[in-house]
């Protein structure tokens, strides 16, 4: 079982620099940053990676419909030649509010998207020349992108059966948000797994992601995580995953509890199938301070 950190990104850069050189240097095993409407991931984590050295650095996630699969390879194998093959792609679909509302996209048939999607990413990472023309997508590449650098494991943020499937046959695994553990045990782990084997891969990977709190002050760090992450309670494809896991809200599947509690609730993702956890810390400065602390004291086998 592997333990990362989401990094808080809405800093100065410099500051970010610093968070995960400690991260790195106390053991934690990778670092996650979002792309939302901030700063671009890959590039944020080219300069963390061309500083720090020995820690993973993944991307949770990059949406896909407003970066050609070209252009998104090409600036991923350019990471992790900055950073010696430190980076993870993780990559998902957004939702449909964002990419209809906000870059004024069709989100018909996204499953389909995906496919064709990765059908051309996946070769690309891999130093492959491409022609592949879908219902969607027409790509003819002249030849490999010439970027001497190893191709990173794609994680696609999966939830539903469908896209569940395509992230075990074309991808290397799955990247979760919001999706308790007992969802994790009965629909992520058995759907994606099912599907590598189908296609003759390797174990998927299954990134599991949730809000972590060390507190003394159970009932009101679930309050706070209800409010703070309130969004994706709303989301169609994060709420189906609160109902499957029988969930109100964000709260009831935030990792809430004082140390001893909280470590437990985390190793235990490993016996559902999860191959690693991300935190993303939240709370009062201390208790931001506490949860960072006991990931670290995870990653390092405590």
């Amino acid at each position: 079982m592997r333990y990362g950190v989401i990094v808080d990104t809405a800093r100065p850069v410099p500051a970010i620099v610093e968070e995960v050189r400690a991260l790195a240097e106390a053991g934690v095993h990778s670092v996650a940053c979002s792309q939302t409407f901030g700063y671009d991931a890959l590039t944020l984590l080219a300069v963390v990676g061309a500083t720090v050295p020995d820690i993973e650095l993944v991307t949770a996630v990059v949406p896909t419909y407003p970066r050609h699969p070209i252009a998104l390879a090409a600036q991923a194998l350019t990471v992790a030649a900055v950073t010696g093959g430190r980076l993870t792609l993780g990559i998902g679909l957004s939702h449909q509010v964002v990419v209809e509302g906000v870059y004024g996209l069709s989100y018909d048939r996204p499953a389909r998207h995906m496919r064709e999607y990765l059908s051309v990413l996946g070769p690309l990472l891999r130093g492959e020349q491409v022609a592949f023309e879908g219902e969607t997508m027409q790509v003819s590449t002249m030849g490999p992108l010439e970027v001497d650098a190893p191709a990173p494991p794609v994680l696609v943020a999966a939830m539903g059966p469908v896209m569940l499937r395509l992230a075990g046959t074309l991808a290397d695994g799955t990247s979760t948000w919001m999706t308790g553990p007992a969802t994790v045990e009965a629909h992520i782990t058995p759907t994606i797994t099912a599907a590598a084997e189908a296609a003759g891969r390797p174990r998927p990977r299954v990134a599991v992601g949730l809000p972590v709190c060390v507190t003394a002050e159970v009932d009101a760090a679930r309050a706070r995580a209800d409010k703070v992450f309130a969004i994706y309670g709303r989301l169609p494809s994060y709420r189906a995953m609160l109902d499957r896991e029988g969930a109100a809200g964000p709260g009831d599947v935030a990792v809430v509890g004082d140390d001893e509690s909280v470590a437990a609730q985390l190793r235990a993702l490993a016996d559902v199938g999860a191959t690693e956890c991300t935190a993303a810390p939240f709370g009062t400065p201390e208790e931001r301070a506490r949860t960072v602390a006991l990931v670290t004291d995870l990653a390092g086998g405590g």
